[in-house]
């Protein structure tokens, strides 16, 4: 069937249409300041709309409508940025910033009155890179390593502060900016109290929720999370920049682009100091959160005369405010379940706002620590973001107590399931006795389903309980036996995410043996010792019939690991679970090929230490291993290669004290053919 032709007349209103509200999109979320009420807006949304329903040809990539963006996808890819985003240095008090002025003013050989620098509030968000062709937003991505981030394009579009077009009539035909996504205070406090009415877990700040939120597979999910982003920086443009930071953010208003507010241009490093001290103070103020002020050069001149390290820039420092003290009161202790079993008690506290963010939970950690602080319900007490991040309690305020407040008694039945309590000899922790507790089962499929596991894209938290509480699953094997009716009718799934998600669960029959080993949660088995166990036990059968000698026997393997390990394989629930995995077609021994003979690596045996540029440490050690190599976490005689990268450990100046071989990411390639 031939499309319909579009009037002159309607292709024109589009335009228009298109045109008004992008500026409208501008005016509300980058200069907070609307010149058109909420219902005028509307009304120009509903007719561009119709307009587009009745001429499907009239949409555009970047029409306001579009915003929610493509399907969910299974993934995502990954993208190389044009310029290296790098990281900035902390500076926690005024000497530190004095200090960095003088470095400055050295590396330049200048006096004080030849630098100027520029302040701006430090958003505590997620880096983002966006690049626009033409004036259009064609990709977006996440900081990742400074190189190579995620590929967001599709949330993003849904982030109203990001314009699809910039405003400019002649924009440069390519330019990648970079700036800061973050979640508004009200929009994190509205998340948190829907997330606790589904009985999940609120996110314990506003970064937390907006790097979950960045990292939906559903960009319509990402879309109900009433994000914002600021941009400060131009990593690439094809166009001439300007001379100074000052005039970078004026350029980038120009673009339509949010700026951050309240920066300022100061002409000495005394009054960056008295900017940063006014900001500690006045943060509360903010709508949302900010965790210090970043201090930059004003002159790009001398900024690329100053240069970088390999991971900082020379010409800019963030000054990190510290910890933020409040006094609260204490409403309740609840006791949380891991999936160890492991019982956290957790102090409910009336609402207050520290470092910028609403406080209102903070963990004892164990029953140890709740002895020892001897938090009361109804007690009054300090609190501060251990890190500026997490919620903690500094100390109870007992001269405020009247006697009414309760001790906390950490409970002799698991508060979930209701079954029997033990706290073992020598251990801090209380753990629930029941494998099959909701709380732990839950926990479990989680850790199981993560990016470090069994990497199953789309199994959170809200999928997880939606399927627990339905009883489609009941433990991790259950997840490969998931059939499209068990996922149809969870929020936000329909016939393409159904796919994708099953599609996710095939994909992970045939991860790696340490992964799978990883998610099983073998107490004391993290990701690096499962690596190590797939070594000389390249079978799932094998490492089960292994005795504690055996084990011992392996490098990096002592008497706690061995001890959990056997303990493990040893339980029938355990082994049930994966022989069910087995039935199911999950791998359960080592690839071949990475016990064949002959591979490039043969037999060496590698450590590594800092973190490589173009490689996670997870690829950099599936490549040695399927090269028919083993990477092992200490240097030893044995250790052939020591792999460094940049800011390495303790592990180099052993391995230079032994005689290993060290090598960088270049000599690397060379040895493994990339």
């Amino acid at each position: 069937m031939a499309e319909k032709r579009i009037p002159e007349s309607a292709r024109a209103r589009a335009a228009e249409l298109r045109k008004n509200l992008n500026y409208h999109i501008y005016r509300y979320y980058s200069l907070d300041d609307p010149v058109v009420s909420d219902a005028e807006y509307d009304s120009i949304y509903r007719e561009l709309v119709d307009l587009e329903s009745r001429y499907p040809g009239l949409i555009e990539p970047d029409s306001p409508t579009r915003r929610v963006g493509p399907p969910p996808v299974a993934g995502f890819t990954q993208l190389r940025h044009r310029e290296k985003m790098l990281s900035l240095d902390n500076a926690t008090c005024e000497g530190e910033l004095e200090a960095f002025s003088g470095r400055v003013l050295r590396g330049l050989g200048v006096g004080p009155a030849d630098v100027e620098f520029v302040c701006e509030l430090k958003m505590d968000g997620i880096a983002v890179a966006l690049t626009y062709e033409d004036g259009v937003f064609i990709r977006g991505a996440t900081r990742g390593d400074g190189e190579v981030g995620e590929d967001i394009t599709s949330n993003l579009r849904t982030v109203p502060a990001v314009p699809l077009r910039l405003l400019v009539e002649s924009p440069p035909r390519l330019i990648e900016v970079v700036g800061e996504v973050f979640m508004p205070e009200e929009s994190f406090r509205g998340l948190n109290d829907e997330r606790l009415r589904q009985g999940i877990p609120p996110f314990a700040n506003p970064r937390n929720a907006a790097a979950g939120s960045l990292r939906q597979l559903d960009p319509a999910v990402t879309s109900r999370r009433n994000l914002s982003m600021v941009t400060f920086a131009v990593g690439f443009s094809t166009d001439p920049r300007p001379s100074t930071q000052w005039e970078i953010l004026s350029y980038l208003g120009e673009l339509g682009l949010r700026l951050g507010r309240n920066a300022a241009k100061v002409p000495t490093i005394e009054e960056a100091v008295r900017f940063c001290l006014e900001w500690q103070e006045e943060r509360e103020d903010l709508d949302y959160e900010i965790d210090g002020v970043v201090v930059k050069v004003n002159s790009l001149g001398q900024q690329d005369s100053l240069g970088a390290t390999s991971k900082n820039p020379r010409w800019a420092i963030a000054y990190k405010f510290p910890p933020e003290e409040k006094t609260t009161s204490v409403l309740d202790i609840q006791v949380g379940v891991g999936r160890t079993g492991a019982l956290t008690p957790v102090v409910v506290l009336e609402p207050v706002r520290v470092a910028g963010s609403t406080v209102t939970h903070a963990t004892l950690h164990n029953e140890d620590e709740a002895r020892r602080k001897d938090v009361r319900i109804g007690d009054r007490v300090l609190v501060h973001k251990a890190g500026d991040v997490i919620p903690e309690i500094v100390k109870v305020i007992t001269e405020a107590r009247t006697g009414k407040e309760k001790p906390f008694h950490m409970p002799d039945k698991c508060p979930v399931c209701g079954a029997q309590v033990l706290r073992e000899p020598g251990e801090v922790v209380t753990r629930c006795t029941n494998i099959a507790c909701w709380a732990q089962t839950f926990e479990r499929i989680l850790h199981f389903a993560s990016r470090g596991a069994m990497d199953i894209d789309g199994m959170g938290e809200v999928t997880v309980s939606e399927l627990l509480t339905r009883g489609s699953i009941g433990d991790v094997a259950d997840i490969f036996y998931l059939k499209p009716r068990d996922l149809f009718g969870i929020p936000g799934f329909k016939e393409k995410s159904v796919a994708n998600i099953l599609g996710a669960v095939d994909a992970a029959r045939d991860r790696p043996l340490w992964r799978l080993l990883f998610g099983l949660g073998i107490r004391h088995v993290g990701s690096h010792v499962a690596r190590v166990l797939a070594g000389p036990f390249p079978s799932m059968d094998m490492l089960a019939a292994a005795g504690e000698d055996e084990l011992l026997e392996v490098d990096g393997v002592g008497p706690q690991i061995a001890e959990s390990v056997v303990l493990f394989f040893g339980q029938k629930e355990n082994m049930r679970v994966i022989e069910k995995m087995r039935r199911a077609g999950v791998r359960m021994a080592a690839y071949r090929e990475r016990r064949a003979s002959g591979g490039a690596l043969e037999g060496k045996t590698f450590v590594l230490t800092g973190t490589l540029p173009g490689y996670t440490r997870e690829e950099a050690s599936e490549i040695i291993e399927a090269l028919g190599g083993r990477v092992t976490g200490s240097v030893s005689k044995k250790t052939d290669y020591v792999l460094v990268g940049d800011d390495p450990g303790s592990k180099l100046e052993k391995a230079r004290g032994l005689g290993v071989s060290i090598v960088d990411e270049n000599e690397f390639k060379r040895m493994v053919g990339r």
